[in-house]
């Protein structure tokens, strides 16, 4: 079970990552622009998708401390949707600048091909280097904590490794006059943008037309919980899906005689036992938790 201040670290840690690639983009959007390089574009396309799932990632790791109680089929079905949205930009950058590539390569082809700044591109890709390696360092380091940031932090480093691409082709047309290599950068960055796309659309759309099992409010837990005989008060429920089962966990508070009677085992037997047979759950992580008495 993740808790609240879990996620609040996980949040602050991809608030942190967003300004510093957002920081960046705009740099790369201006670097675009005066270096005539499309290979530098078809990056600042790539990262404009990669900051919008990052900023979906945040709303999402903000929305788990309010819903901590209960990750419900609600709450993926929003990730789902935010992570089509996504791999629909994907594919439409893809298309725009393979199409812009296809533009440019028939111009090379007639002699009239636009010269790059390749010191100017080279310029940006050293600079994405240091941005995105900041970025994925402040990752690397909640990987563990939470799974948004773990998706984040693999994007952050195939971004790192796409900015190594484009220094070596600046320095490739700096050393061959090959205007032609920006725009096969270019072309092969947007296809591995439309690839990511294409993966992303299709689990996307897989989760959310799968029907999946309803399940139980933090509510509808604790009222049933309390019916039994031996439980005070109930805390900290959580409920979620494990491999097609309803998983429960919460805190459960003895009533004084069970914690006098020291019973813990057959308290919690009764408990399981109501929750699989009312609601379906399978799986329970239950701790036990003495009431609050003087007397112990």
């Amino acid at each position: 079970m993740t808790d609240i201040t879990t996620h609040q670290a996980s949040r602050r840690r991809l608030l942190i990552a967003l300004s510093i690639t957002c920081t960046f983009m705009l740099i790369q959007l201006a670097g675009a622009y005066y270096s005539n390089s499309l290979a530098v574009l078809a990056d600042a396309g790539h990262l404009f998708v990669h900051n919008s799932s990052l900023f979906i990632a945040l709303i999402a790791s903000s929305v788990a401390v309010h819903l901590a109680k209960n990750y419900s089929d609600g709450y993926k079905k929003a990730e789902f949707t935010g992570g089509l949205i996504n791999g629909m930009l994907y594919l439409m950058i893809s298309v725009v600048i393979l199409y812009e590539g296809s533009e440019r390569l028939s111009h090379h082809h007639d002699g009239n091909g636009d010269v790059v700044n390749t010191y100017l591109m080279s310029v940006i890709a050293a600079l994405g280097f240091l941005f995105h390696g900041l970025s994925a360092w402040v990752l690397y380091k909640g990987r563990k904590e939470s799974i948004n940031v773990y998706a984040v932090f693999l994007h952050s480093f195939f971004d790192l490794l796409s900015t190594v691409s484009t220094f070596i082709a600046s320095i490739l047309i700096y050393l061959t006059g090959f205007q032609v290599i920006d725009i096969i950068s270019s072309m092969l960055i947007s296809l591995f943008v439309m690839f990511t796309g294409f993966k992303v659309v299709k689990t996307c759309l897989k989760g959310i037309l799968t029907k999946e099992m309803h399940l139980p409010t933090s509510d509808q837990i604790e009222e049933k919980i309390l019916t039994t005989d031996h439980v005070e008060s109930v805390h900290s429920v959580t409920i979620s899906r494990v491999d097609d089962e309803i998983a429960v966990g919460a805190h459960i508070v003895l009533k004084h005689h069970c914690t006098i009677d020291l019973h813990d085992q057959s308290c919690r037997e009764q408990v399981e036992q109501v929750l699989n047979d009312t609601f379906g759950v399978s799986q329970c992580v239950l701790q036990v938790e003495s009431h609050n008495c003087p007397e112990h």
